[in-house]
């Protein structure tokens, strides 16, 4: 029997860095690889299920989980976790200097129901008692005009969010200080070390990252790996094939991190930031697995639906294809 040739839409990131040189196999599959952007990829997936295996946004795939129209099954592979301290700029004349300081201001985003605005939404609520209906919310492109919501979202009572003009972006309205402050996963080109005008909410966001590690021993999950639901409905093998192959590609991509001999990473202080993770979040940081994740899974999903992304409060169970949420023992 021939191999199964199906299509892959994922980032080109170390840990699957080895599913895409092919190092390693996919039990009963033959994968044409795509390395394209999260924004591609999402877009293409949610509006027209453009492959057979991709990389999803967590908080797009609930979305489409809550409605039951989902065709794609989850996979617990998390190919894209960050904590979001960084996630909000602020522009200098805001007179924003602390999270309280956001309430009343004008804020832009690209998208109300992106993964990275959840998590930042719920860590400013639970930890800075800062909601959302006291912002003044602006949407639109961050580099190009014209973004939309990929899906429909109702937001909460109170919230306001506007569209900017539709010839206009949210990076240069953030840079000429049209807007108070920006949050989104993916940084404006204007923030740049040399532009005295914006600066980080946070002066230290990995400070405050881990010092929110240290109390709630979330790391944030942006991504999920998904298969379409046919395919795994018509080879029930094929979701553990691809979290066994994906697991181990992640272990390749972490030994070859480990090896300080020469840095595998175009970054200084690599090593130390490898010793700071593993001190405070232990060897396997990146962890995959539905089980070794639900207290991230649970508070993730249960703001998701506060926030009015989600219509209805979702289970972890429900995002998972069932095979993938046990593994065999020797």
């Amino acid at each position: 029997m021939s191999n199964l040739k199906l299509s892959f839409a994922i980032g080109d990131y170390d840990r699957n860095r080895a599913i895409i040189d092919g190092r390693v196999l996919v039990d009963g599959v033959d994968p044409v690889v795509m390395k394209l952007s999260p924004e591609e990829i999402f877009f293409r997936a949610m509006r027209h299920e453009s492959f057979d295996v991709c990389e999803l946004s967590l908080s797009s795939f609930t979305l489409r989980v809550a409605r039951g129209d989902n065709p794609y099954v989850g996979i617990p592979v998390f190919l894209s976790r960050a904590f979001r301290h960084g996630s909000i700029i602020v522009h200098k004349d805001s007179g924003i200097r602390t999270p309280a300081d956001l309430a009343g201001k004008r804020v832009g985003t690209p998208e109300w129901q992106l993964t990275a605005n959840v998590w930042t939404r719920a860590f400013l609520q639970d930890d800075f008692n800062v909601q959302s209906r006291d912002i003044h919310w602006l949407r639109g492109g961050v580099e190009d005009p014209g973004r939309v919501e990929k899906l429909k979202t109702n937001l909460p009572d109170g919230v306001v969010m506007e569209d900017i003009p539709a010839d206009r972006t949210l990076g240069d309205m953030l840079d000429r200080g049209e807007i108070d402050a920006y949050i989104g996963p993916r940084a404006p080109r204007c923030f740049t070390t040399d532009n005295p005008r914006l600066r980080w909410l946070f002066d230290d966001p990995t400070e405050a990252a881990l010092d929110y590690y240290k109390r709630t021993k979330i790391f944030p999950i942006m991504h999920l790996l998904g298969v379409r639901r046919s395919l795994a409905e018509a080879h029930p093998w094929l979701p553990v094939a691809l979290q066994k192959a994906f697991n181990q590609s992640k272990a390749l991509a972490l030994e070859a991190l480990a090896d300080t001999s020469a840095t595998k990473v175009t970054l200084p202080f690599v090593e130390e930031q490898l010793r700071l993770a593993q001190t405070h979040m232990g060897m396997d940081f990146w962890t995959y697995g539905a089980h070794e994740n639900q207290h991230v899974l649970e508070y993730f999903l249960a703001h998701h639906h506060a926030q009015g992304v989600s219509s209805r409060l979702v289970d972890v169970s429900e995002l998972f294809h069932p095979a993938t949420l046990e593994s065999y023992r020797i």
